[in-house]
């Protein structure tokens, strides 16, 4: 540990997304609810901006709005591919958005309760 604080909430915050199953998403708020920082979604897109040279890998592409939007498509590069990784999953991106997003929304808080 090394003692700055935003390491460590990054580092939580990347545990939690390598946690998010293949074909599921969550979203940025999801994400800071789960580890008590409510209030820190945009902390968590921050996180997810640099995920890409992250190790072990995190699915940052599985993290989006509130409302399914993909937002943070423009940090992955080619400006399609934060999509195209969604639909190897299995999901249904139509105008930037997930398609059935509920059916697909993984909610930590629900699905790694203790």
């Amino acid at each position: 540990m090394t003692g700055n604080k935003q390491y460590s909430f990054f580092e939580d915050v990347y545990d939690v997304v390598r946690l998010i199953p293949e074909g599921r998403v969550t979203s940025y708020g999801a994400v800071a609810a789960y580890l008590g920082a409510k209030m820190s979604s945009r902390m968590v897109g921050w996180a997810m901006n640099g995920a890409a040279n992250v190790s072990p890998p995190v699915p940052a592409q599985r993290v989006v709005n509130r409302i399914g939007m993909l937002t943070g498509k423009h940090h992955f590069g080619e400006p399609y591919a934060m999509q195209k990784l969604l639909e190897a999953e299995g999901l249904t991106i139509e105008n930037d958005k997930i398609l059935n997003f509920q059916k697909a929304y993984w909610n930590p808080l629900e699905e790694l309760a203790i």
